[in-house]
């Protein structure tokens, strides 16, 4: 997503042709005399509806079809549709009294009050912590990510935030960090890489699941996978077969409270907190449902989703908007709101941990893939040291694992913004086959002996926004009504303006120098093997995997990671009526 798309301002369709095609899903009917022809699909050329579309029933497009559709290749899809919105969090908070969960006084398995009401649930919140440093930029007056994170915490839990008002009073049991899975995922991630017995594989009679091929892709932005699987299908098998922390978060919820609980999964709802819009269309993928982690296939399919529900930074203050709660208002310098045991004690320990730990800055502002990788070949390497080469602009970065003996032992490095993904993919792009026996394949130029053909690099760090994700689409921005307002500005903000906000909620990401924060293991520094890596333990957060797993009684490959399929494009595509009519039977439940 551009640096400055917003939902108001979103223009950036493919030209020229189809902007999107949602065929209108109804069995033929009496065939219409000779004279009228019908319209099989509501096509939308340029802006100008058909001639007939008026004499169809409107379309109605969900975030799927927008998944099984390339007619759009938009980077924020998401903002089209309305599926998940504010709104469809206060309708779910309505629809009936929340689940209560008591704790057995005796240790046992804690006890689920309302399961007679079947629209009940238990509502958990994952926030991000850029859109706690949006939101801590927004309250201004040097209010830290932490202390947003409280009002946060206040707003979907305290007395005086959601549960003040609606049908019910309902508020959400837990509020989580995504910051945890996110320790998680990069520890996934490294073994992944780098290979060695504590990679995850796959059983040996799954031949669906393929390991990525180097050099491996950061899958964790939902924008360039959506991109890469509706344009560019070669660099699927790049593409890190590890979820991304919103996803891994969700699995860990659902799997963890349904079997602990004894509960269906559908009775679990997940709300995510994200500074993108597309990490709505990453929800409704069908790759992360339960469909994956109760069959014995874990083939993708329709099923109750990992992620119920995605709002953005900017929706948060739509919501309290709605519900007449002043965010601004609720106190960031107070103690965390004291939550309830989560059913298991080892998951409990590793989702709410006793310190928050600091952000490294060199780690970026899009959760720190790359550099935790390499800061990890650099603690097996003891004496080497990570070098840097700026590329042509600022979203482009060279980085090499260089030994005690100036060895190259790992290269690799950062893509951000669509401009330069372009240029990556050309450069993983297979060459065309010579029609001409004996001829070198179309487009490989001949290259001089001293350089090896192809991408030198093991890994690359890819995200579609430009600087990262804490200047995601969904993150508040400078020009927005209330930062205009709250900071006194007199016309539009202007560039220089834009520079300065995405710089104060840069400062707000790395906010932490008050009480509470953990700095990194010294022993980082020295690249100790059996201890951290930039303030995590690899082996601890492996030892918490391996017991999810086992209370669960699912495969890990399954619970972490993902698949990723080529999108192909039906805009243009003829079908017969037989086709259609298979094709509608199908959805509707028939057969043939």
């Amino acid at each position: 997503m551009s640096a400055i798309l917003s939902v108001d301002a979103l223009n950036d369709f493919i030209t020229p042709g189809v902007a999107c095609i949602k065929p209108v899903e109804t069995l033929p009917t009496a065939p219409p005399p000779e004279s009228s022809s019908s319209l099989e699909h509501e096509v939308i050329l340029d802006g100008e509806p058909g001639s007939q579309a008026a004499s169809n029933v409107p379309a109605q497009i969900s975030l799927t079809d927008c998944l099984a559709c390339s007619g759009c290749v938009t980077s924020a899809e998401a903002v089209l549709v309305s599926l998940q919105s504010h709104n469809e969090v206060l309708n779910v908070l309505d629809d009936a009294p929340a689940l209560q969960i008591i704790p057995d006084p005796t240790g046992g398995k804690p006890i689920v009050e309302g399961l007679q009401n079947p629209d009940s649930k238990i509502f958990v919140v994952s926030v991000s912590p850029q859109t706690r440093a949006s939101l801590a930029a927004a309250c201004g007056d040097g209010v830290t990510e932490q202390q947003a994170g409280h009002m946060i915490e206040q707003l979907f839990t305290g007395a005086n935030g959601l549960r003040s008002g609606g049908k019910y009073g309902n508020g959400f049991t837990w509020v989580l960090d995504t910051n945890t899975a996110r320790e998680a995922c990069l520890v996934l991630g490294s073994d992944e890489v780098l290979g060695g017995e504590d990679a995850i594989k796959p059983n040996a009679d799954d031949h669906s699941n393929k390991p990525a091929t180097p050099p491996i892709l950061t899958s964790s932005c939902p924008g360039w996978v959506c991109y890469a699987e509706k344009t560019h299908p070669y660099v699927l098998p790049h593409l890190s077969r590890v979820k991304s922390p919103q996803a891994l978060m969700g699995t860990l919820l659902k799997t963890t409270l349904s079997r602990t609980l004894g509960i269906s999964p559908e009775r679990i709802w997940h709300l995510a907190i994200m500074p993108c819009f597309d990490k709505k269309l990453e929800a409704s993928r069908e790759e992360l449902t339960d469909a994956v982690w109760t069959s014995e296939d874990g083939k993708p399919g329709k099923g109750v989703r990992d992620v119920d529900c995605v709002i953005t930074t900017k929706e948060i203050l739509m919501l309290v908007a709605s519900r007449g709660i002043d965010f601004f208002g609720l106190p960031a310098r107070t103690a965390a709101v004291e939550q309830p045991a989560f059913p298991d004690p080892t998951i409990h320990r590793f989702l709410f941990p006793p310190r928050s730990k600091k952000q490294s800055r060199s780690a970026g502002t899009s959760g720190g893939n790359l550099h935790y990788i390499l800061h990890d070949v650099q603690s097996r390497n003891p004496g080497s040291k990570i070098e840097m080469v700026r590329g042509r602009n600022a979203d482009v970065v060279d980085y090499s694992v260089v030994d005690a003996t100036g060895k190259t032992v790992f290269k690799s490095a950062r893509y951000y913004g669509f401009r330069n993904i372009q240029n990556l993919v050309r450069k993983l792009k297979p060459a065309k086959a010579s029609r001409m026996p004996g001829s070198r394949p179309a487009g490989v130029a001949k290259k001089p002996k001293s350089k090896s053909a192809g991408l030198e690099y093991a890994y690359v760090e890819v995200m579609a926004c430009p600087g990262g994700c804490t200047n995601g689409g969904g993150q508040i921005k400078v020009d927005d009504e209330i930062i205009i307002d709250r900071k006194g500005f007199e016309a539009k903000p202007g560039p220089q303006e834009q520079k300065a906000w995405l710089a104060e909620v840069d400062e707000a990401y790395f906010s932490a120098d008050e009480p509470g924060f953990a700095d990194a293991d010294p022993r980082e520094q020295k690249g100790d093997p059996n201890g951290v890596v930039c303030g995590i333990s690899p082996s601890n957060i492996r030892n918490t995997l391996a017991h999810w797993s086992n209370i669960t009684g699912i495969d890990l490959y399954k619970l972490a990671y993902t698949s990723y399929r080529e999108v192909i494009s039906d805009v243009g595509k003829e079908i017969t009526e037989t086709e259609r009519v298979v094709q509608l039977a199908g959805k509707i439940g028939g057969g043939w």
